[in-house]
Parts: C-alpha cells; sequence; structure tokens
C-alpha cells in the first residue's frame, strides 16, 4: 500500500502520522503553504484523506480530489464532512466511535463536579495566598441534582450511567423515545430544562441541533442551573449563553467545545462560574492512539477490499 497516496489535513497525532507513514505515501496539508500548487500536483493521485473538525471537508474540498474514495475521519463527529457530497460521488466516510466514550463521559462528570464545587476558583485561591486571608466560599453539591441529557447515544448514555453513581435522577430529550431506557424522557429540549439542574449536550451536531441551546433554553434551564457542552460548539448560541452568565439568569456551566474554536468569547475569561476546557473530551493517550488505530484499520480494510471497521457513508 505504499504506493496508495493518503492525505493528512491536520497535525492530529504523531501517533497516527507514524502509523499511516509505515503503510502509505502520506501527503501533510500543513506542510505545504502554496495549497493552489499541492493541489494542482497531487489532487488527482489522493485516493485517501484522513481529516478532523480542523479543517472542513466541503464539497469544494472533496471535488477538488476527482479520485477520492474514502474520507477517514480522527473522531466520532462528522460534522465537517460533506456526507451528502461525499454519497453522490460514492465516497466511503468512516469516523471512530466507542473508543472515546468513556473518556467524554469521563471528562463530562469531571466538568460537572468542577464547575458546581468551583475547583478552578478554589485552586487559585489557594495558590493565591488567599487562604490565610479567611475561607472559600460555599459551593454548590452534585450529588443528587436531576441532570438531563440532549442526545442518549453511546457517550450521553455513558454520562447517566456515570451520573447515577452519584444518586442523580436521569431524564432525556432525542429525537424518539427510546424503548429501552428506563431513564425519564421529554419530547422537547425546554421541557427537559424545565426539569432538570444540570442540562448536558451530548448530541450529534447536524441543522437540526445547531443552536439547540438558545434563549429560550436557557431561561427555561434558570439561575439555578447548569449547563455542560461536550458535544459541539455550534450546539450553543454562544452570545446568548455569554449574556445569560454574565446576568446571572443560569448559575454556571462547564464547556469543552466552542463556536468558533480555538477562539472563546473573552467574556468568559473574568468568570468564576464557567470552566473553559480547550476540546479535550478525547484527550489521553490511550484513547487518541486507539483512534489513530482505527482510521488506519479502516482504510487497510477499505484498501484491501474487505468490510469497514466503522463505516457513515
Amino acid at each position: 500500500m505504499k504506493n496508495i497516496n493518503v492525505l493528512i489535513t491536520y497535525p492530529m497525532s504523531s501517533y497516527l502520522e507514524r502509523q499511516l507513514d509505515k503503510r502509505f505515501n502520506l501527503l501533510r496539508l500543513w506542510t505545504f503553504p502554496q495549497k493552489d500548487e499541492f493541489f494542482k500536483e497531487h489532487s488527482g493521485s489522493i485516493r485517501a484523506v484522513v481529516g478532523s473538525l480542523h479543517v472542513p471537508n466541503d464539497r469544494e474540498f472533496i471535488d477538488s480530489l476527482p479520485n477520492l474514495e474514502i474520507v477517514a475521519s480522527y473522531g466520532v463527529g462528522v460534522d465537517h464532512v460533506d456526507l451528502a457530497c461525499c454519497k453522490e460521488r460514492g465516497i466511503k466516510v468512516t469516523n471512530t466511535p466507542d473508543v472515546l466514550t468513556d473518556d467524554v463521559a469521563d471528562l463530562a462528570i469531571g466538568l460537572m463536579l468542577t464547575t458546581l464545587r468551583r475547583i478552578c476558583e478554589s485552586h487559585r485561591f489557594v495558590k493565591g495566598g488567599l487562604w490565610k486571608t479567611g475561607e472559600f466560599k460555599l459551593t454548590t453539591k452534585f450529588s443528587g441534582k436531576k441532570v438531563g441529557i440532549i442526545g442518549l447515544g453511546r457517550i450521553g448514555t455513558a454520562i447517566a450511567k456515570r451520573a447515577e453513581a452519584f444518586n442523580c435522577p436521569i431524564s432525556y430529550y432525542s429525537q424518539s423515545k427510546k424503548p429501552e431506557s428506563n431513564y425519564k424522557y421529554f419530547p422537547s429540549v425546554i421541557e427537559l430544562a424545565s426539569d432538570c439542574d444540570i442540562l448536558v449536550v451530548a448530541c450529534p451536531l447536524t441543522e437540526e441541533t445547531r443552536h439547540i441551546i438558545n434563549r429560550e433554553v436557557i431561561d427555561a434551564l434558570g439561575p439555578k442551573g447548569y449547563l455542560i457542552n461536550i458535544g459541539r460548539g455550534p450546539h450553543i448560541d454562544e452570545p446568548e449563553l455569554v449574556s445569560a452568565l454574565v446576568e446571572g439568569r443560569i448559575a454556571g456551566a462547564g464547556l469543552d467545545v466552542f463556536e468558533n474554536e480555538p477562539h472563546v468569547p473573552e467574556e468568559l475569561f473574568k468568570l468564576d462560574n464557567v470552566v473553559l476546557l480547550p476540546h479535550v473530551g478525547s484527550g489521553t493517550v490511550e484513547t487518541r492512539n486507539a483512534m489513530a488505530d482505527l482510521v488506519v484499520g479502516n482504510l487497510e480494510a477499505h484498501f484491501s477490499k474487505k468490510p469497514l471497521l466503522t463505516p457513515v457513508v
């Protein structure tokens, strides 16, 4: 397979690059400053793309590669890939589900604990020498809080199971009721937000779920409610969230993702009731290596004419 040209669009993982280098002729897009010249020279020979949300694989990008056969996404979300275009062209698309479920769910629980118990703020309190001047303020208990989850898929279910260990009643919203689930179902996000203490966004990003968290939902969550987002930044109407946090219309937020990454609204930097993370839901050595192995496994399966391990298209 060393004669097969594979284009990787962004420096996602040195381990992934090493594994691809061993098997394919790997082209690193970011090492070519003149993109137009690169595509003129190589577009006809590229048969596979390894991508992530950092570089959109939109129709223009896909159409620039006439012999593209497969897009292997390094991540579970495929909102950066024009799936309709891939279907039209007969291009296969894969992702990396399951292997990152535990890490993302763990982080969601970590964000809940850190946000409600003000762990980051109390850390700064000690490091700033303020403990000598008095006790840290009281915070909010996590155990027993009502947790509402938007999207009861692999990750949403894993979050629910973890939250149950803290005696948290679980409810959820999804496109339809899950007959196999005993959790309380709400037919709308507003009803879910009105009934929970902590609202967790764990659904895929689609046109239907873009800005699923809007002013109406935020107001339904209310001044004692907390918002956790480990999905995608565009799930939330970010200016509305910022104003709600500044005005105290919700109690706090734990955010791993943002609408225009890596740019984060600077108003959030001044707030102590917000925990901000740089999109690290799956960011452990173990999981990122497992994701890389799945990307490589899908490419090997495709070019060996075997069934794909995790097909999307």
